[in-house]
């Protein structure tokens, strides 16, 4: 159909003023499709090929202390969909509606020290509510950076940089498949969203015009309905912030890092070690706690934390490994992360044998 006279000189003086046309919103469709998209541009989350720029809705968010994975910055997004709102819980994930997104992209920098400059992304992972429950997918960056094809069977990059101490690293960089994300994002069979909970978000974020505590900005937002204010609400300690405390901290990072699998739910509920910070019971934390099934994996070591004494301890041994068949945790990594080591590593060392 052609348009009529008016509507062209109305497009022509919208040129003219020089004015911007409204960004798009997300792809709706897309996002609920049954079929996952090809390309991560088709769901319109970003505003720009390279995914820098978030579309109307999407919102940043980060986490206080998040997995490690390999020294990776990890850039992370909101959207719920118009209208629609995750209800508050207090414990676990918060109750996300059909048609949210959860983004997760991983980027390397040459020089980690600063991870800013001459960033690359790896990697862009999205969790989709479905009307049926979740879906977990993964999307590999072109080497131009200017879009991410999915890879639902995963792949391995080579990865190299300069870690944040000053030490050269190479890597083979896990894509996961999506059974291998299962093994992670599973509460008894179900896949679901580990790192959003109350407690993980109950911290302050630049948002550029303002800096707002992020329960806060997610109501303001239209993201999350219900709840205390952030001051009554759980919080979960910054791994790497001293002033949180030793015992905070150690178990903030054993939670992030390890509790998505050692919880009664999780795909190591048989262990007997569960490493959440809800747990409470100290054998269930693994003090003087014999292992269920020894093997290789204790390295010959009777207990999983021995009090006083983290070089005794099987926690530290599988954590410092990088043998496929004893390191913790099984997936997303290639490294041991040695500032977590030292700090779980100080945790041990201040328990009372």
């Amino acid at each position: 159909m052609r348009r009529g006279l008016g509507a062209l000189l109305g497009l022509a003086a919208l040129a003219l003023s020089g004015a911007a046309e409204a960004p798009a919103p997300v792809r709706l469709d897309m996002v609920l499709a049954e079929t996952p998209a090809p390309h991560l541009s088709d769901y319109g989350l970003f505003q720009d090929a390279a995914a820098r720029t978030p579309s109307p809705g999407v919102t940043p968010y980060d986490l206080t202390t998040p997995l490690f994975s390999d020294y990776a910055a990890k850039h992370r997004f909101v959207f719920t969909p118009p209208g629609k709102s995750a209800a508050y819980r207090p414990d676990g994930p918060l109750d996300f509606p059909v048609g949210t997104v959860l983004v997760k992209t991983f980027a390397f920098a040459p020089d980690m020290r600063q991870p800013a400059v001459d960033e690359r992304y790896v990697e862009t992972r999205l969790l989709i509510r479905k009307a049926a429950g979740w879906t977990a997918l993964a999307y590999v960056w072109n080497a131009d950076q200017t879009e991410a094809v999915l890879k639902r069977t995963g792949a391995r990059l080579e990865v190299s940089f300069i870690d944040p101490s000053g030490e050269a690293q190479a890597i083979s960089y896990l894509v996961p498949n999506q059974n291998q994300c299962k093994t992670c994002h599973s509460a008894d069979g179900e896949l679901i969203p580990i790192g959003p909970k109350a407690r993980n978000l109950n911290r302050d974020l630049d948002y550029g015009e303002r800096t707002q505590n992020q329960l806060a900005a997610w109501r303001r937002l239209g993201h999350l309905i219900g709840g205390p204010e952030p001051g009554q609400a759980p919080h979960t300690a910054a791994w790497d912030d001293a002033a949180e405390g030793l015992e905070p901290r150690a178990r903030a990072y054993l939670d992030a890092n390890c509790a998505h699998c050692h919880n009664p739910a999780g795909m190591a509920s048989t262990s007997g070690l569960f490493l959440s910070l809800e747990e409470t019971r100290p054998a269930h934390l693994g003090i003087n706690k014999a292992p269920v099934a020894a093997g290789r994996g204790s390295g010959g070591l009777s207990v999983s934390i021995d009090p006083g004494r983290p070089d005794r301890s099987i926690l530290v041994f599988r954590m410092e490994s990088t043998d496929p068949g004893v390191m913790m945790p099984e997936l997303g990594r290639a490294l041991p992360h040695k500032e977590g080591l030292a700090l779980v590593a100080d945790y041990i060392d201040s328990l009372a044998p």
